[in-house]
């Protein structure tokens, strides 16, 4: 079964994100703090990372620098997740190392269709 972590600060959006993931057969490991996720992906091994790029201790896009410097996370599809968005965004976080992108609110299908493109990778 493929795995995949969450990391999101916002409680409610992050319990969304793992009932969408699970509901489609997916493993889940879900953090709400970067903190948190560095330290245990110093051992787990996801096929696909959903990262909000405003969390309380790191940036996302800090987040995704450190992540890639993990050796067995260095190819991971990682999708950015935010608030804040530009059109410009989707380039600027290709640029920074994600593989997708997606604007809060987030369409339900939209989520789960990123997340079957990326992992199926």
């Amino acid at each position: 079964m493929k795995s995949i972590v969450v990391v999101e600060d916002n409680a409610a959006i992050r319990k969304l994100f793992c009932m969408l993931i699970k509901k489609h057969g997916y493993e889940v490991s879900d953090f709400g703090n970067g903190d948190s996720a560095l330290k245990e992906l110093a051992v787990l091994k996801p096929d696909l990372m959903v990262l909000d790029i405003l969390l309380p201790d790191i940036n996302g896009t800090d987040l995704i620098e450190k992540i890639r410097a993990i050796p067995h996370c260095a190819n991971v599809p990682a999708i950015a997740v935010t608030g804040f968005a530009t059109e410009q965004d989707a380039a600027k976080f290709k640029e920074l190392g994600f593989n997708g992108y997606l604007a809060k609110p987030i369409n339900t299908d939209v989520f789960v269709a990123e997340i079957k493109k990326h992992i199926n990778q």
